[in-house]
């Protein structure tokens, strides 16, 4: 009750409670710290990448900002490069790899002549050229060796090969160059063979195996 501006209190009455500032703090944190005030708050990867994207704003921003004309000038400028690249892939086509001589021509361990024979008409009663080809070529090679007119070498190209055979069989010098030039068109340049690529490797193939080789000139 309340007597003459002074407040007294009755044994009835309860006296205010009061808590202490860093109390207070610590009970709000609790209680702000429970999962139901963060339900609807992104993720971690999801706040991740909206500072990416953030970030990429921000930066084609100040792209633009240096580049004359503004955004307008920044995608002229990207125009002019999709369409000088698009010009380049045009004029160079589909980037494949070179034919080169580099590669040797057995892969694997040794086979006969007629192992590589009997693969490569496998390979082109299939339909599989490619196959065919490269098959048809080392049986061409293994044969020569077998007769001994060429030594077994390995690390041996196709060109190198063809440029060694053509030394006891010079009448058939382009054929052989032909025959290592499809091999390396096949197996390294991304060609892809045909009927009549294989037809001529096997017509030479089997040419060359009845083929007597020159003689050496006296000296």
């Amino acid at each position: 009750m309340s007597t003459g501006g002074l407040i007294t209190i009755t044994a009835g009455d309860t006296p205010p409670l009061t808590t202490g500032r860093e109390a207070a703090r610590e009970a709000a944190e609790r209680e702000l710290a429970k999962p139901i005030y963060h339900q609807d708050e992104p993720g971690l990867f999801q706040r991740a990448l909206d500072r990416f994207w953030e970030w990429v704003g921000e930066l084609f921003d100040r792209a633009a900002g240096a580049t004359p004309g503004g955004g307008l000038g920044l995608l002229a400028i990207a125009l002019v490069v999709v369409l000088a690249l698009a010009a380049l892939w045009w004029r160079l086509g589909t980037p494949r790899r070179t034919a080169h001589s580099s590669g040797t021509l057995f892969d694997e361990g040794p086979r006969s002549a007629a192992d590589h024979r009997a693969a490569a008409d496998a390979h082109a009663a299939a339909g599989r050229w490619n196959e065919a080809v490269r098959d048809r070529m080392r049986a061409l090679v293994r044969s020569l060796e077998e007769r001994t007119l060429l030594d077994p070498r390995p690390g041996r190209t196709a060109d190198e090969a063809a440029a060694e055979a053509a030394r006891s069989l010079p009448a058939h010098a382009d054929a052989l160059r032909a025959a290592a030039r499809t091999f390396d068109d096949v197996t390294y340049g991304g060609r892809t063979a045909d009927p009549a690529a294989y037809a001529a490797l096997r017509t030479l193939d089997l040419t060359l195996d009845r083929t007597k080789p020159a003689l050496p000139e006296p000296r």
